[in-house]
């Protein structure tokens, strides 16, 4: 048709700014860690209200290192959603430890909290929740279970010694910028993983990072820790290592290699200070999609929603809350507010042939669609491991109607008008068409 369009998924939003960011680095002669890494970290540490932040090469590195720091390996058990990328659960595996799943709750993408408290062992060190399209987990109740179930909890090392309990490491990959109950993503869980992927709010190609809450740790020597565990254990870096006669160094332990360099930090700098102008518009483009599609029969994740200083978890709204909870979010942002990473949708009461069809009649139509996520259960690596599908019923029901607009800054109004009209019109044909 004439004024088909061609709207991608989620390019990045790349300036002049972040284009000469990056040249100056390439300019400098020093393109590895160094002095732009370090005001990344500073600029991260203050947008997520923490005392510091590890620039790392990705949010899964950051997992793990949380981990490491934490001592969890071998023996030890960690619990997660079964509802989130593999990233949340391959970085259990790669410490040792054994991954424990659990079920969302009904109608909800945040874990069932009364399921995760039966999971707990005396051999759980940690949980992790994800804060799923830029939604930030509850996770003050997540640390009052931790602190609760902690009855059999024994601590091995300094750093559990301190915390005192199971550790609640969030996976904010998603929730950069984003609140609840007042608390920024960073602030409410002991450790928060950051992503800086090219498909998120704020890039740097590709990176991580790591902060935490504080007032709980000695945060210069976890800081000092996370660096000797990004760098092969090495007591320098390359830009310690530059001042005259200063190349000696020590291998403290066998560590790894997930240091950010300086070209990523300078993309990422440049993004960091556009970044309060892009979250105010993907907090814009999520309220025309919530207009554009109400009453339609698609229902949209929750975003904004607050009920009463209670917050609802992220799951889906009806159009009576979404409109609710539109009116209390104008009002309320600061006490709780999505990053607005992802406009997750169901087709609710479809068929995954429904929402597979859909997905493949808009790109039809020049609109990339996509799922977020298959269930681990239903991937191979979980399977192997002794994961069913079937006992995770609720996790299931989520993803078999689940479909995720395109939503990022380089969409215009009318690219979201254009989505959701193509989208209802999909949808009407394929009821038309029998497809249930």
């Amino acid at each position: 048709m004439s004024d088909q369009r061609v709207i991608p998924f989620s390019p990045p939003d790349i300036t002049e700014a972040e284009i000469d960011g990056v040249v100056e680095v390439l300019r400098s002669g020093w393109i590895t860690t160094g002095p732009k890494t370090k005001e990344f970290e500073r600029r991260i540490a203050a947008l997520c209200r923490t005392p510091r932040a590890a620039a790392l090469s990705s949010a899964t590195a950051a997992l793990e290192c949380a981990l490491r720091v934490l001592g969890v390996g071998p023996g030890d058990e960690v619990i997660t959603s079964a509802y989130t990328y593999t990233a949340s659960a391959s970085c259990i595996c790669h410490v040792g430890a054994t991954p424990v799943l659990c079920d969302v709750a009904p109608n909800s993408f945040e874990v069932d909290l009364g399921r995760l408290a039966s999971l707990v062992t005396d051999r759980t060190k940690a949980i992790i929740p994800v804060d799923l399209a830029g939604i930030m987990a509850d996770h003050e109740s997540l640390r009052a279970l931790a602190e609760s179930a902690s009855g059999g909890f024994h601590a091995e090392n300094d750093v559990q010694e301190r915390l005192g309990r199971i550790a609640v490491i969030a996976d904010g990959a998603h929730s950069l910028g984003a609140a609840r109950h007042g608390l920024a993503s960073g602030e409410a869980a002991d450790f928060t993983a950051v992503s800086f992927h090219a498909v998120k709010n704020l890039t740097t190609a590709e990176g991580g990072a790591l902060v935490w809450r504080g007032g709980v740790f000695d945060d210069d020597e976890i800081y000092r820790r996370l660096m000797l565990w990004s760098l092969h254990g090495q007591t320098k870096d390359a830009l310690a290592k530059t001042k005259a006669g200063a190349w000696e160094y020590d291998i403290a332990f066998p560590g790894w290699k997930c240091n950010m360099n300086e070209l990523s930090a300078a993309l990422g700098l440049a993004q960091e200070k556009r970044y309060p102008t892009l979250l105010a518009r993907r907090r814009a483009l999520v309220s025309r999609y919530e207009a554009n599609l109400e009453g339609c029969g698609v229902e949209l994740i929750g975003h904004y929603a607050e009920h009463d200083g209670d917050p609802t978890p992220a799951r889906i709204l009806s159009d009576e809350e979404a409109q609710a909870a539109r009116t209390r979010e104008a009002a309320s942002r600061d006490g709780h507010a999505s990053s607005g990473h992802l406009m997750i949708a169901r087709l609710t009461g479809r068929s995954m042939a429904f929402r597979n069809r859909t997905i493949e009649a808009l790109a039809e139509q020049g609109i990339a669609a996509n799922v977020h996520y298959k269930p681990l259960p239903l991937l191979s690596a979980y399977r192997n491991l002794g994961f069913d599908i079937a006992d995770f019923p609720n996790a299931y029901a989520q993803f078999e109607n689940e479909i995720t607009l395109p939503l990022h800054t380089l969409l215009s109004d009318g690219d979201v008008d254009y989505v959701c009209d193509r989208l209802v019109g999909t949808i009407e044909s394929l009821e038309g068409s029998g497809l249930r």
